[in-house]
This record gives C-alpha cells, sequence and structure tokens, in this order.
C-alpha cells in the first residue's frame, strides 16, 4: 500500500507520548485508513527502558501494520542494528522521535533504514466530535 502521508493529529500524539515518556522509550506500529497513517497501536506487554522499547509482536491482533514509531531517549534517530530488525518485520514506513520531541526531530524510514519522506497532512476524522 502506497502511503500519502501521516495525519498531522497522529503526528502531535506520537510527539507528546514520546515527550511523556522520556528518558523511556516509547514504541508503537502505525496503521492507515485510506492511505494515511492515522493511529498509533499500543501492544500489551511493551517494555520501555531508557535505552530500548520491545515490542511483543506476539501480542499483535490480527490486523496490518504498515510500519512502527519509537523514541529515542537523544537526539540520535539513527535506526540501530536491533531497529533495522524490527522494521524488517513491521511494514515499510518506520518513524524514530529524538529529543526535543517537536515537529523537526522525527525522521520516517523504510523497511532497510533509507530516509523517506512522509508529508503531514492536515485531515479530518470521521466520528469524532459527534458525541
Amino acid at each position: 500500500m502506497k502511503i500519502k502521508g501521516i495525519a498531522r493529529d497522529t503526528l502531535n500524539f506520537i510527539l507528546e507520548v514520546s515527550k511523556f515518556m522520556a528518558p523511556q522509550e516509547f514504541a508503537g506500529l502505525l496503521q492507515e485508513k485510506n492511505g494515511i497513517i492515522t493511529e498509533v497501536l499500543l501492544l500489551p506487554g511493551t517494555e520501555s527502558s531508557n535505552t530500548n522499547a520491545v515490542l511483543k509482536l506476539y501480542m499483535m491482533p490480527n490486523i496490518k501494520a504498515v510500519g512502527s514509531v519509537h523514541s529515542h531517549p537523544s537526539l540520535n534517530r539513527s535506526p540501530s542494528q536491533a531497529d533495522l530488525r524490527l522494521f524488517s518485520k513491521t511494514g515499510n514506513y518506520h518513524i524514530i522521535v529524538g529529543r526535543p520531541y517537536d515537529t523537526q526531530s522525527w525522521t520516517c524510514y523504510d523497511r532497510g533504514g533509507k530516509v523517506i519522506e512522509l508529508p503531514v497532512l492536515d485531515v479530518e476524522f470521521e466520528g469524532y466530535g459527534d458525541f
């Protein structure tokens, strides 16, 4: 599936959770709707520490992820060997967020660790606000 971009609200959620979790790492899986990344799936049993976050992929429900997201508690947003192993198992779009967890401190990679562009899109979420 070709991804058009990530919803601005989804990116803001990722940045806020990453900042809140610091110095521990945050991790989740990315899901899309109509070619736009709109959700972050948090898996039960995910372990976070100051050096890594371990996703329990066996806890993933029967759904498809288009990629992953996790934070680094530093300025370094380059993927580690462990990151690249995760990338190879969970789709084609992988976001790493680093300090200071703002709109300029994230990078998207493909499953091989090459930087790719992921546009931030202003989208309306259906069904929200109609309570």
